[in-house]
């Protein structure tokens, strides 16, 4: 009687054991990410970045948690992706302009040329066509860092100046204007003759304040957002750079995902990607109609912009920064 009372007792136990290791299996077994991205909480891209957590979560069954870090809490777009190639960062959702910035993905610095793209349709369908393709992989190889989605619409780049309009190429000699960590963007100022300068976004509201910078070059959204309108005059609707938001992750990280988890993160981010399109086509219309009633708005001439960037590209970056014939090949992509 005692030995059957003392086996069931110890069946017991060894089930109980059981069941606490199944359940520590179980949370071992749940991959946890963070996310990072530079924009504000108020904007589309965080929008989308919160909705492509709760998606991931979803499609996985909660295997896969995906934490956000909104406004550059974990250090600007550079800082982000070297933590990334680290590893000490899983995750960044921002624009395919900046993958042009490490080294071993030089090439999508053409993503930086000015008036490049027609729109954002242009822009997302040339960069997933087979014309890239061998370079997103490339890149890959090169810089650890895999692009998993091209998607989310931003609001192409503007400019803004504290004391005198820009209407023409001509008005922006001699403009102490900032610009972000590009050398698209500074050899197009130089070439127009301004003065670029590097500030990181989150100090330029201050620089515009104190005088260090009298301009700069930013979407509405962000314009908006960050109440740029309140240390500038003038908006210049010059619609010169445009951007897509893209979901990066460290390439091992990837490897290290099933099958099923990966296609659960690309269709997470195919939804979430076309969600901040449509937020952000929506913004871009209330924030140009809010800073119509803080800053005058100019119409510039384009064509004398356009002209005086002639030839630029392909002579300083054209077989250097990326292959021979890549430019026209965009230009000409239907």
């Amino acid at each position: 009687m005692r030995n059957g009372r003392k086996a069931r007792m110890v069946v017991g136990a060894v089930a109980a054991l059981a069941l606490v290791g199944a359940a520590t299996l179980a949370e071992a077994a749940k991959v946890s990410m963070k996310l990072g991205h530079i924009r504000a909480e108020t904007s589309p891209t965080h929008k989308a970045a919160l909705k492509f957590a709760e998606l991931v979560a979803q499609k996985t069954g909660g295997e896969v948690e995906v934490k956000i870090f909104p406004s550059s809490q974990l250090g600007g777009i550079l800082d982000m992706f070297t933590g990334m190639k680290a590893g000490s960062l899983e995750m960044v959702y921002g624009g395919i302009n900046t993958y042009g910035w490490i080294k071993g993905s030089e090439v999508f610095q053409i993503t930086n040329v000015p008036f490049l793209f027609r729109d954002y349709d242009h822009m997302r369908r040339v960069l997933l066509s087979p014309i890239f393709k061998p370079h997103l992989e490339a890149a890959e190889k090169a810089t650890a860092v895999k692009v998993i989605n091209i998607n989310g619409d931003t609001a192409p780049r503007e400019l803004t100046t504290r004391d005198s309009p820009v209407r023409t190429a001509a008005d922006f000699k001699g403009l102490k204007i900032r610009i972000a960590e590009s050398a698209m963007v500074r050899a197009a100022m130089q070439r127009l003759g301004a003065n670029p300068q590097v500030i990181p976004f989150a100090d330029l509201y201050l620089a515009l304040k104190q005088g260090v910078v009298d301009a700069q070059e930013n979407g509405v959204i962000p314009i908006k957002n960050m109440s740029f309108y309140e240390v500038q005059k003038y908006l210049t609707l010059t619609h010169y750079i445009r951007d897509v938001e893209t979901f990066y992750i460290n390439a091992e990280r990837w490897k290290a995902l099933t099958p099923a988890q990966q296609k659960a993160i690309f269709d997470a981010s195919e939804e979430a990607g076309n969600l901040e399109t449509q937020f952000t086509q929506q913004e871009i219309e209330e924030a140009t109609k809010f800073l119509a009633t803080k800053m005058t708005v100019i119409e510039p001439d384009l064509a004398s912009i356009r002209k005086a960037l002639e030839g630029l590209y392909e002579e300083q970056f054209e077989g250097k920064l990326w292959p021979k014939g890549l430019l026209q090949q965009v230009r000409d992509f239907r």
